[in-house]
């Protein structure tokens, strides 16, 4: 009986299987790896043509059906390795009509301790450069145009839920497309630790039953397919001890759920009403799917609160990267596994979420101008503006009779200023400029 199945015994059987990405991966540095034996002069020419084609049919997705082993399996990784091992022994048998053996061939040079470690690392530093960070810019484009758009159209600011000095609404999605820009920052250094890998350590770092110089050809061969520039680890004892790399890309991405978060929460509020919430703007395209099930004609955020689910999955899929990165003693990580699941898992909901974000919801926002002028307008706050003048005590009991009806036009009239001196104190579109507005 294989391996494959006998592990199925002993692993746990949740259905959890690792995403494509994953397998891709692993097939990579079975591709590479045979390409790098064969140049080394340890592989014959047949078979290692035979386990590349193998490879390559399984990077496409044929035979994924067969990577069966569940996510939650040895800490090392040595089901998904073996498994693929046997899958790609398999079927380059096939294709030379001769045994072609899971260990001695397709394993060659490797162990399951360099061989997971460096796949997930590979799949992280793909998916991000080919999903994730296009999707964040697609995002901070969206918000960027929709702030252009919307630079001097006035609004209410809010402190603690409660009314504040103007700002405009471009001000408002600037701050988001300022802070996806930073996230994108963050994440593209993150990602440039996670590029180092440890295949050529073989069981402990060693590199014990490898040719000489098989890291530096393995690794090669490896940019060879991807075209992403990955480099041999500085110490393959440390990358294949620690996952702090990708821990440390698990938080950035958790940063950007925060702010994906952030935004869809003003956004909600924002959409709230029509006539007893703040209906700052609409959204059309969330009339596409009944609100409701049982009320007619309702109109919910459901791109937006999707979004928020979307993020909350983030949050708590990297804590468990934490914890993962904390399994293992001495020369090895024991949640390999639950990492590279968890993480690809992490940048596939993100590169959904920021994509539905922009096209779904921001590019079709319509900002209901009279609402957040007249919101801006009826502020307490603006007392704020004549503060430096009469002093912060006088304004202060000016503020008090503002919250008892009294209209800011009203008051500054009580304090003897003249209509025209009016109308340029509460001209809004110079107040969110900054500077003084009375001297």
């Amino acid at each position: 009986m294989s391996y494959t199945e006998n592990s199925k015994k002993v692993f746990l059987n949740t259905g959890t299987k690792f995403p494509q990405p994953i397998i891709w991966a692993v097939a990579v540095v079975k591709l590479a790896a045979a390409k790098a034996n064969e140049e080394l002069n340890v592989l014959d020419k047949e078979t290692s043509e035979a386990i590349q084609r193998a490879a390559t049919e399984l990077m496409e997705g044929i035979h994924a059906e067969d990577v069966v082993v569940d996510v939650f399996q040895t800490g090392s990784g040595t089901g998904i390795n073996m498994n693929v091992n046997e899958v790609l022994a398999r079927r380059a048998s096939e294709i030379i009509n001769k045994k072609v053996h899971p260990n001695d061939h397709v394993n060659m040079s490797q162990s399951s301790n360099d061989v997971v470690p460096t796949a997930i690392r590979i799949a992280a530093v793909r998916e991000t450069v080919l999903r994730l960070l296009p999707s964040l810019q697609t995002l901070i484009n969206s918000l960027n145009s929709l702030s252009s758009k919307t630079y001097e159209l006035i609004k209410s600011g809010r402190t603690h839920l409660r009314d504040a000095l103007p700002v405009s609404f471009g001000q408002e999605m600037e701050a988001y497309a300022k802070a996806f820009e930073r996230d994108m920052k963050m994440i593209t250094q993150a990602l440039e630790d996670v590029r180092f890998l440890p295949l050529g350590g073989t069981a402990v770092g060693t590199g014990i039953n490898t040719p000489l110089g098989f890291q530096q050809t393995v690794i090669r061969r490896i940019n060879e397919v991807t075209g992403l520039d990955f480099k041999p680890a500085e110490s393959n004892f440390m990358r294949m001890r620690l996952l702090t790399d990708m821990v440390n890309l698990s938080a950035m991405l958790r940063g950007a759920a925060l702010d994906l978060y952030r935004l869809s929460q003003d956004l909600r509020l924002m959409f709230s009403g029509p006539f007893t919430g703040l209906n700052e703007i609409d959204i059309p395209s969330q009339e596409e799917v009944a609100g409701s099930s049982i009320m007619p004609g309702k109109t919910n955020p459901i791109t937006v609160e999707s979004c928020l689910q979307a993020s909350v999955q983030i949050m708590g899929l990297d804590h468990a990267v934490q914890l993962a990165g904390m399994l293992g003693e001495f020369e090895l990580s024991m949640g390999i596994p639950l990492t590279g699941y968890d993480v690809i898992t992490e940048i596939d909901i993100l590169s959904e979420a920021f994509t539905k974000m922009a096209k779904v919801v921001i590019d079709n926002i319509i900002p209901n101008k009279e609402k957040m002028l007249k919101y801006a307008e009826s502020s307490p706050s603006l007392i704020t503006i004549i503060s430096p003048k009469i002093g912060y005590d006088k304004a202060s009991k000016i503020g008090k009779q503002l919250t008892k009806g009294l209209s800011i036009r009203e008051a500054l009239k009580e304090l003897g200023y003249s209509d025209n001196e009016i109308d340029e104190i509460l001209d809004l579109k110079k107040l969110i400029k900054g500077g003084y507005a009375v001297k």
